[in-house]
């Protein structure tokens, strides 16, 4: 027989179609040296990988340090309960009780990751243990079959003489190896899908223990972790941190890497800040790109800005704590729990009204003002950044997306952007702050877009956007993934509004629910690379 190519690294979905193709061929075969042929094949195939062992050891390592973290956090608890002078500490002047109460939340979100490391490990473990149980099972099928038809081949002349016995116990020899087969495809799928979703929750939990994301030794350990502890003040916190696990090592990177003078002349504007939101958003503008010019420009302008200011000015999109909460839908298939995202009343919206079809550029210019505080506070606050005024806003707003547009070669009346159009503006606008190269992913089937959503959502929870383009059969319309949340996508829509979709929805073709109930179809995805 001839032997089988795999591709080095194919998915789970593609070893799975070979399989699925061997179950069928069993039953079609013509003869019991076809079917040896295949059985053959089939018993080629690599078993589930993985040592649930190992995985059970990993996991409870984890619970062991979930342990050791709960008693420093009920240490730091008693610490805090006894009362702190107003003494200023670390290079950039923080308050010694705001530090502690900051050590308490990170101690806290330590210990929800490791507890969240600990159950992604066991599950998994499971998941793998239960895999190699159901693949054996099927593999002891084709041990049937060749038990039943017998291992030697057949010469030419015996091939032709098969006598109705024989092809009986052919026939049922096949049946049991295809059941088999189809035993060790669902193996390869359970297990494939239960190492995506441990990838996700390990890589989400990953970002979440952001203390120590800031690897510099150019600001303290408590300035390091005031800057990774602040957050909007409206919205849930967790939700509206203002500096992602990406900004965060970033900046720190880029603080090492100034020259003496610009380090000392950040520590000096950080250190003249009035609240730690001010400060973080000076490290976020670092962590952008920005030169320490540009920095200290903006720092005079947002000098002395109250946290609401500086949330609605610097942050286009606020999360709130419910926004999760399953609301069921709207007759035409929408959500129903959508949040409005707006500057004084003026949505972030495509065309200033939701008039023009320009979503590519107009999602890829809220996806710059996430990741980029001086560009949002040029859009919201004019030259001065002191303005306060929607109609300004919008004026504004509507001028940059039609700039994004002409750049990315968009059709003629603000309608429409071709593929590589959108991949240039957002290496350009997005990646131009996040030092990434984005890359397009056409997604042609549930399989494709299961296979890419890993990357995806790696992506997001280091604060990294993701343009997708989604389809029906009137349309298409281009949105962003922004945020994840165990097996929830948050999706900011053009149209001014966020939403969250399940990654089946993703996966199954029911993204209508982030915009008008139609547009179902994610074919493209643009993900940092």
């Amino acid at each position: 027989m001839s032997g089988v190519l795999r591709r080095v690294n194919e998915s789970a979905a593609e070893r799975a179609e070979r399989l699925a193709g061997l179950s069928e061929r069993m039953l079609a075969a013509g003869s019991k040296n076809e079917l040896l042929d295949l059985i053959e094949q089939a018993g080629a195939e690599p078993r589930p990988e993985g040592d649930p062992g190992t995985l059970e050891s990993l996991g409870r390592r984890y619970r062991d340090q979930l342990d050791e973290t709960m008693g420093l956090r009920d240490r730091v608890e008693r610490v805090a309960r006894k009362g702190l002078p107003e003494v200023w500490v670390g290079d950039t002047s923080v308050l010694a009780s705001d530090a502690v109460s900051a050590v308490s939340r990170a101690v806290s979100d330590m210990a929800e990751a490791f507890e969240g490391g600990f159950r992604a490990l066991i599950v998994l473990a499971d998941a793998i243990s239960e895999a190699q149980n159901q693949d054996s099972e099927g593999r002891g099928k084709l041990k049937q079959a060749l038990d039943a038809i017998g291992r030697d081949r057949e010469g030419f002349f015996d091939e032709l003489r098969e006598n109705d016995e024989e092809e009986w116990d052919r026939k049922n020899a096949a049946h049991d190896a295809s059941y088999g087969v189809g035993l060790m495809r669902k193996a390869v799928l359970a297990a494939g899908e239960a190492r995506r979703i441990a990838a996700r929750d390990l890589n989400k939990w990953a970002a979440e223990a952001r203390a120590g994301k800031m690897d510099t030794d150019e600001l303290s350990p408590v300035d390091r972790l005031m800057l990774a502890d602040a957050s909007g003040v409206k919205g849930e916190a967790e939700y509206n941190e203002i500096l992602t696990a990406g900004e965060l090592e970033r900046s720190g990177r880029a603080m090492e890497n100034l020259p003496a003078a610009d380090r000392a002349r950040m520590e000096l504007l950080m250190a003249n800040t009035s609240s730690p939101q001010e400060k973080a958003y000076l490290m976020k503008a670092l962590a952008a790109g920005r030169s320490v010019d540009e920095i200290d420009e903006f720092a005079f302008k947002i000098q002395g800005k109250d946290p609401a200011w500086l949330q609605r000015h610097l942050s286009p999109i606020t999360t709130e704590g419910d926004s999760l909460d399953d609301e069921g839908t709207n007759p035409n298939g929408s959500s129903v729990n959508t949040d409005d995202q707006t500057f004084n009343g003026q949505k972030w919206i495509q065309g200033g009204d939701g008039s023009e079809g320009t979503c590519v550029a107009s999602s890829t210019v809220t996806a710059r003002a996430m990741v980029d505080p001086l560009y949002a506070l040029e859009l919201t606050g004019g030259p001065s950044g002191q303005e306060d005024d929607p109609d300004a806003f919008r004026q504004r707003l509507v001028e940059e997306q039609h700039r994004l547009h002409t750049e990315g070669d968009g059709g003629e009346n603000w309608t429409g952007m071709g593929p590589e159009g959108q991949e240039r503006i957002a290496d350009d606008a997005i990646g131009g702050a996040t030092g990434e190269d984005y890359q397009r992913h056409d997604m042609n089937s549930a399989d494709e877009r299961r296979q890419v959503l890993t990357e995806v959502e790696k992506a997001v929870a280091e604060g990294k956007p993701v343009p997708v383009d989604v389809k029906s059969d009137d349309g298409a319309h281009a949105m962003t993934i922004i945020g994840q949340e165990g097996d929830m996508l948050q999706i900011y829509n053009p149209w001014g509004t966020t939403t969250w979709v399940s990654e089946d929805d993703f996966i199954n073709g029911d993204m209508g629910k982030a915009s008008n109930g139609e547009l179902d179809d994610a074919y493209s995805v643009y993900v940092p690379q």
